[in-house]
């Protein structure tokens, strides 16, 4: 055995002299951000494990998909191994990729993650098993950018006085299309009105890229309905005035998201997880509403979806945001008070890790997933578990450094 399992084995043993402990970890969980060693019975809800078919998740704060705007034509490259690495290794319960086009128009800039050809796959695989290493559940955000792609990175926005992307930054302006020619607003290019042969088209590059994401390897993905990306599109009567079956009733414009659900959950392995995240409210009045998400909560379940991240807005430049300290939560509780038998994700400036908790306690929501927070504190599990009074595996690299927690409960 190699010195490193060694010491690895000697410097574990000290969590487990005590008896009594909240979970009796095995050896596969003796991971980063798992609960260990004397602690409060029962466990705060965020450090509860949870099963979600055949995947347990050690903890309930998770990473969120984030646009990093860093790749070329698709490809991982050593910034991704390092992004995605470090919240693994730091205690995530689960590390989500940015949205990843599935097909190379259905990226939101030039520089955007893609999963449209096989050759992907390797780069992913890497990602997946840098993740597994550190005992996260990996997951991948598959998204198509309907209207609002060919568009620039969020960094140069100050440089440019348009959102739109050119051929030249190696964009796609005459392949942007969506449910209706409506063009999000002057920056974005108005996009051409999808074909029934488009629908198709895009309904099976979903389903091919859920193949490629088992291949490398992940565990669960989650289609993108949110942030009036493609499938939300279809969604809102604000942007889908298609006269065909895709459009009109809310039967109808919910049939595109519906149908590629269907058609995912067919190509993805039975025993792995499925998600969706959603606008559940577009803030804008005659938009999509969150009587709206209730309903078609209630059709995912049915369809096989076992978690719905409630997101909001993004479709509509009327939008008007009330924002604030987990501001979107009321959505999610929401959902999970109407459809119970689904599990349900938070999102919205959830910041610390009592506030974090209190959310998960209350039940309005199973989960939590963080985006900014994470930016600015890679380690918020860590963190949290101080300010909760957890005992947790911390990474042993960084062992010299650990929090003891704040509060004693024995």
């Amino acid at each position: 055995m190699p010195d490193t399992e060694l010491k690895s084995k000697t410097s574990l043993e000290r969590y487990f002299t005590a008896p009594g402990t909240a979970v009796e970890p095995t050896e596969l969980e003796i991971q980063q951000g798992f609960a260990i060693g004397k602690n409060p019975n029962p466990l705060p809800k965020a450090f509860q494990p949870l099963k979600i078919r055949n995947h347990t998740f050690k903890n309930r704060i998770w990473v969120s998909p984030m646009c990093m705007y860093s790749s070329e034509d698709g490809f991982t490259n050593d910034f991704h191994m390092s992004h995605y690495s470090q919240f693994a290794i730091r205690g995530a319960g689960l590390v989500m990729t940015e949205a990843t086009g599935v097909l190379p128009e259905g990226r939101i800039t030039p520089n955007c993650l893609g999963i449209w050809k096989d050759e992907h796959i390797d780069g992913l695989r890497r990602i997946v098993s840098h993740v597994h290493k550190y005992g996260a559940v990996a997951g991948m955000q598959l998204g198509h950018s309907g209207r609002k792609g060919s568009t620039i990175p969020l960094g140069m926005i100050s440089y440019r006085d348009t959102m739109r992307a050119t051929e030249e930054d190696g964009a796609w302006p005459e392949n942007v299309y969506g449910p209706s020619a409506i063009a999000f607003d002057g920056s974005h290019y108005t996009p051409r009105e999808m074909s029934l042969e488009d629908i198709e088209h895009v309904q099976q590059a979903f389903a091919d890229a859920a193949v490629r994401a088992a291949k490398a390897g992940f565990d669960l993905v989650e289609l993108h309905g949110a942030h009036g990306y493609l499938l939300f599109e279809f969604l809102s009567p604000l942007s889908n005035q298609r006269t065909d079956r895709y459009g009109g009733s809310f039967e109808n414009r919910t049939r595109m998201l519906i149908e590629t659900v269907r058609r995912v959950r067919q190509v993805w392995p039975e025993d792995k997880p499925l998600f969706v995240r959603i606008s559940a409210s577009e803030w804008v009045e005659g938009g999509w509403s969150i009587d709206d998400t209730v309903a078609l909560a209630k059709l995912l379940v049915n369809e096989g979806v076992d978690l719905v991240d409630c997101s909001s807005g993004g479709n509509d430049p009327r939008q008007k945001i009330t924002s604030g300290p987990g501001y979107q939560v009321p959505f999610a509780e929401k959902v999970k008070h109407e459809v119970p038998e689904l599990f349900v994700g938070a999102v919205g400036l959830i910041t610390e890790g009592q506030q974090a908790n209190v959310i998960l306690e209350d039940g309005k929501a199973d989960v939590l997933f963080i985006a900014r927070e994470f930016l600015r504190n890679p380690s918020f599990v860590l963190s949290t578990a101080h300010e909760l009074g957890v005992n947790i595996k911390w990474p042993i690299q960084y062992e010299r450094a650990m929090l003891k927690p704040k509060y004693k409960f024995f």
